[in-house]
């Protein structure tokens, strides 16, 4: 058993600002679209421009904040948003939802995509493998923070996380999120996308294997306590990424049934 390290969740102080970690993970997020976006611009990926690529981030903001927001106070606390809609405001105190954050970006991109002649599945599968690595860094920080932790567990790394209240020793699922979400779907897209692909299949391996790796370690992470387990015994996370999965099953089959692909580079 391990003790969770303890850790101070502002990163910096600068008089009466406070930089959080977990802000700061969110920005390292957007750093790394940047950086991996040029890198497919320079090597002919896309025909997308660089302002292009910077106009896609600064509206992927908009979409993950404001979607990320609706999406919590939708799917895991509508009724105490019900009764105190000023709260949904609130963002420092916390609560924002992937599923939610990833309708808002779906809205952006087709917006965005609308402006530029293009499909949304174009646009999707230009971006697709610019996200796993920022979805890890949300992770890190989410682990940083102590927040959304595992099960309890006997494994050897299992956890105590304070915050818990409990004392019970826990899967540090944030860990295998990062792990999964960010690193294994990440190589996994990216390695996909290397070659030509017909349009939207990048997205549709994006979608599909987001959905399965949140779907596999939900069954290690603890259910909010204010919602518990749902239908089948599945948590919340597990019933959005369900969707995910079919959507992009059946994105990538619909593609591959296409006479004429216009294959993503």
């Amino acid at each position: 058993m391990l003790q969770y390290p303890q850790i101070d969740p502002v990163a910096l102080q600068i008089g009466p600002i406070a930089i959080h970690w977990y802000g700061l993970m969110y920005l390292i997020g957007f750093a790394l679209v940047w950086i991996l976006g040029r890198w497919r611009i320079a090597h002919g990926k896309t025909d997308l421009t660089l302002r292009d690529l910077e106009d896609l981030i600064f509206y992927c903001v908009l979409g993950v904040v404001i979607g990320g927001r609706l999406g919590y106070v939708l799917f895991y606390k509508p009724g105490d948003y019900l009764h105190k809609p000023l709260e949904v405001l609130y963002l420092w105190e916390g609560g924002m939802s992937f599923h939610g954050g990833l309708v808002g970006v779906i809205v952006v991109l087709m917006l965005f995509a609308r402006k530029r002649n293009k499909s949304l599945l174009e646009v999707g599968d230009f971006i697709a493998p610019l996200i796993p690595l920022g979805l890890g860094a949300g992770r890190l920080g989410n682990f940083i923070n102590g927040e959304l932790w595992g099960r309890p567990t006997d494994v050897p790394w299992a956890m105590v996380f304070p915050q818990s209240g409990d004392g019970l020793a826990r899967h540090p699922s944030q860990l295998y999120e990062m792990g999964l979400e960010g690193f294994a779907l990440f190589a996994l897209v990216w390695w996909f996308a290397r070659k030509p692909r017909r349009t939207g299949q990048v997205s549709a391996v994006f979608l599909a294997g987001y959905g399965v790796f949140r779907f596999l370690v939900e069954y290690t992470r603890e259910p909010d306590y204010y919602l518990g387990l749902l239908a089948g015994g599945l948590t919340m996370g597990q019933l959005l990424s369900l969707p995910m999965i079919a959507a992009g099953i059946l994105i990538f089959v619909l593609s591959s049934r296409k006479s004429n692909p216009a294959p993503t580079r």
